[in-house]
């Protein structure tokens, strides 16, 4: 089984697991809005300490790429594309939506409220199994679109132990480290106070 650390920062929550190589997992789960920044590290050497290892037995890294929070994913993304540089390992991206549905046993549809009446929403025909692209609707469209029989997923946070577990199977080269904000950044470029610059 190969050694596995999984990161969660898309939530408000910092959710760690880690995926041992007789099959066992262990997390670590810090319930905060903020200060992803000041803690994840100190959890990650915890939790390693805590099974007897180091940073030199990890084998691969797993993290959510979103959406969420826009904070929390950069910080959970740079470092594990931080500790996957340094060991030399390979580093897996999976959407949030897709960490989700890990959750279910069978088909689901997952539905997280994006606010201003919007929602993210993709359907699967099983854990980690999409039928479509996440996308992001109208909340009443999202409603209206919920597939009947299939569990619904509304909680925004993931079973890190089953991403470790999940991440630990899927191809690097396939999954690459890159956030999925699925709707833009609300900060905008100023454009207002540019000077046009003209041809000499």
């Amino acid at each position: 089984m190969t050694i596995t650390l999984a990161i969660d920062t898309a939530a408000p929550r910092l959710q760690l697991g880690l995926l041992l190589g007789d099959g066992r997992t262990d997390v670590s789960v810090d319930d905060i809005a903020t200060g992803h920044a000041e803690l994840i590290f100190g959890r990650i050497a915890e939790l390693l300490e805590r099974n007897g290892l180091g940073y030199a037995d990890l084998q691969r890294v797993v993290t959510t790429t979103g959406p969420g929070s826009f904070t929390g994913l950069r910080i959970g993304l740079s470092a594990a594309r931080g500790i996957g540089l340094a060991r030399g390992i390979p580093v897996v991206g999976v959407s949030s939506l897709v960490a989700l549905s890990l959750s279910a046993t069978g088909p689901a549809t997952v539905l997280l409220d994006a606010r201003r009446g919007e929602a993210y929403f993709q359907t699967f025909v099983g854990p980690g199994q999409p039928t479509m692209d996440g996308d992001l609707l109208p909340m009443a469209i999202a409603q209206a679109a919920i597939v009947p029989g299939t569990a619904l997923i509304s909680s925004p946070f993931v079973d890190i132990a089953a991403l470790a577990r999940h991440g630990a199977t899927l191809d690097p080269t396939g999954h690459p480290p890159e956030p999925n904000y699925i709707r833009d950044a609300d900060a905008k470029p100023q454009t207002a106070a540019r000077i046009e610059r003209t041809g000499a």
